[in-house]
């Protein structure tokens, strides 16, 4: 298992355990590689990730991918395109040994202890990364009429920085 951290820092030497949100012990966060194309995006980018999983309906299998040859998609908001098209990230890779799983669903992985990425290498061309994976991407100009279907349906999500999606009005 390869077990990976995403950056805009290219020279990060070691991570340590920190305390985000309202966490009661600080962690070095890591995702899995099957989960790992959802972070091919500049940090802030809003996103829905979707895919399937054997707790998927028909009916949500066929309202979310019903004109797809894909079972995996990712949404993000148009204002957020030309960033995704022109910019690049660091993807770190961790020895999976210290960590533990969080959270099957989304791919997180943690670790209480310092960690040194094994290596470290730029990642350019994000859009076509996503696609390269079989990634459908849609780009819509707000994300919350579909993160509120998204919590009503049986499909597999992951919502990714959704503060900063925006309201339209």
């Amino acid at each position: 298992m390869k077990l990976f951290h995403f950056s805009e820092e290219s020279n990060i030497p070691f991570f340590e355990p920190r305390k985000i949100y309202d966490q009661s012990e600080a962690k070095v966060w890591a995702i899995d590689e099957y989960h790992a194309p959802h972070y091919f995006f500049p940090r802030d980018c809003p996103r829905i990730c979707l895919w399937t999983n054997e707790e998927t309906s028909n009916r949500d299998s066929e309202k979310f991918f019903g004109m797809s040859a894909s079972r995996r998609m990712v949404a993000i908001e148009t204002r957020w395109y030309e960033r995704l098209r022109t910019g690049h990230i660091y993807r770190y890779t961790f020895d999976p040994d210290s960590f533990r799983e969080e959270d099957g669903n989304a791919g997180y992985y943690v670790s209480n202890q310092k960690v040194m990425p094994h290596s470290v290498e730029r990642v350019e061309d994000l859009f076509n990364a996503i696609l390269d994976e079989g990634i459908e991407v849609w780009v819509t100009p707000s994300l919350i009429p579909m993160r509120d279907r998204v919590l009503e349906s049986t499909i597999a999500f992951s919502m990714i920085r959704m503060r900063n999606a925006q309201e339209l009005g």
